[in-house]
């Protein structure tokens, strides 16, 4: 097990690097705008947005190295494009090449929402699998903190602070790549291409008290029909809705649109800038918190019951934040609610979504269906955040917040009457079950 912990973890730095890399460019969002005399528009679509645009690309075709490559290969080229992301846009002295560079750190998240947690889910046993994969969730959590707190550090250390604040995460980058070489292949992977004396070795050390050859067999007999086969045949329909549905609702609860402009919706709340600025650092320890909690729950209690919570926790807190801005509730009301919002994210849809979505899939297609999933999550994601500010001064806030608590409640319904629990089984015998013939 101590093998498998340090292989899950090694991969599930990617998420570290993501969260980081994702959060780090706020630091710098002013300096940068001013430092180039970047009209808004420019400013917003290209230096800040560029990144976006990357992960959204590199969920789409990020399956494609997954598949060919192996999964080993791809966390590996993930790692050096974050070090290239972080070096090049640290020495970037012109607005078009810092955006190629935050470009190319964004095809590294969205490749590593597929391969990360498609690694970890093959090479864990069933009983840990859902507190391995999500440690890709926790490190995504942890380095949004880490990424805040060094910003915070190397701001005012001179008037080209934000090369160190971008540049600095080639440390963590170059030691997650080196650390990537010491890890061995999925061995659902290695079976997919016939290379089986390497697939048994890895299945060994993983499943030690087990039939090493019965559990190469299994992985073959699920294999078999992957030349014939993609995502959108109709006997993988229902995985493929689980996926979509898991993704969709992720960011129909508000999430992102929230993360992204919690100043302003704490401005119109009426705060001042101080305040907002505490209930920001706040988000991030409540994230933190209940994204651990969510970890040590999600294999004694299930993938399900998590979402069943996370469900009632959403509807309960995005109402009162409707509530409070059509009433004109003034004070820390808001931000308390938001607080109870972020809590039942982490617990909820925080941890279950890439454990869940690396579960679903046949393993010959698990690749696939992580990029049409993680594909979804991020087009919502780059298109609901940038709709807010609009909708803020057409609808209004208390609407826009009342539309995310609608969604939630279809949200719940889904979770009770479709969703079905992954908890304990193994990824043929999930397969089996939610193949269509």
């Amino acid at each position: 097990m101590n093998k498998i912990l340090m292989w899950s973890v090694t991969a599930a730095l990617a998420g570290f690097l993501f969260g980081f890399d994702v959060v780090v460019i706020s630091g710098a969002d002013k300096k940068l705008q001013a430092l180039w005399q970047s009209s808004d528009a420019f400013h917003g679509a290209v230096v800040m947005g560029m990144a976006l645009w990357g992960t959204v690309i590199g969920a789409i075709f990020g399956g494609i190295p997954t598949n060919t490559f192996g999964r080993k290969k791809t966390l590996l080229a993930i790692g050096v494009l974050y070090a290239l992301s972080a070096i090049g846009t640290a020495l970037s002295n012109d607005p078009y090449i810092f955006a190629f560079f935050r470009f190319m750190g964004g095809l590294g998240v969205g490749a590593s929402t597929i391969a990360a947690p498609a690694y970890i889910s093959e090479i864990a046993p069933a009983k840990d699998r859902g507190r391995l994969v999500s440690l890709y969730q926790f490190n995504i959590v942890l380095g949004i903190l880490v990424a805040f707190l060094s910003n915070y550090l190397l701001s005012g250390i001179g008037d080209n602070d934000w090369r160190w604040m971008l540049g600095v995460q080639a440390i963590p980058a170059s030691i997650y790549t080196l650390c990537v070489l010491i890890i061995p292949e999925s061995p659902r992977w290695l079976v997919s291409k016939g290379r089986i004396n390497e697939a048994k070795n890895v299945v060994k050390i993983v499943n030690p008290d087990q039939d090493s050859d019965l559990l190469i067999s299994q992985m073959e007999d699920d294999h078999a029909e992957a030349p014939k086969e993609n995502i959108f045949m109709k006997k993988y329909r229902f995985p493929l809705m689980l996926a979509f549905l898991v993704a969709f609702f992720n960011q129909m609860s508000g999430i992102n649109a929230f993360l992204y402009y919690a100043p302003r919706i704490f401005g119109e709340a009426g705060l001042g800038e101080k305040t907002a600025l505490l209930s920001s650092i706040g988000i991030g320890i409540v994230n933190m918190v209940f994204t651990l909690v969510g970890v040590n729950l999600i294999d004694k209690v299930g993938r399900k019951t998590l979402m069943f919570i996370g469900s009632i926790g959403y509807i309960i807190s995005l109402g009162l934040v409707s509530m409070a801005f059509y009433f004109h509730w003034s004070g820390l009301a808001i931000p308390i609610f938001l607080f109870l919002f972020i809590a039942s994210h982490a617990i909820g849809q925080g941890t279950v979504i890439w454990v869940f979505i690396s579960e679903i899939f046949p393993n010959h297609l698990r690749a696939s269906g992580q990029a049409f999933g993680s594909s979804t999550h991020w087009v919502l994601a780059a298109v609901i955040p940038s709709l807010i500010p609009t909708l803020f001064s057409t609808i209004g806030a208390g609407t826009v917040f009342l539309i995310f608590t609608i969604a939630m409640v279809f949200q719940l319904l889904f979770v009770i009457f479709m969703m079905p629990e992954t908890k304990g089984v193994s990824l043929e015998k999930l397969s089996k079950t939610l193949t269509k013939e």
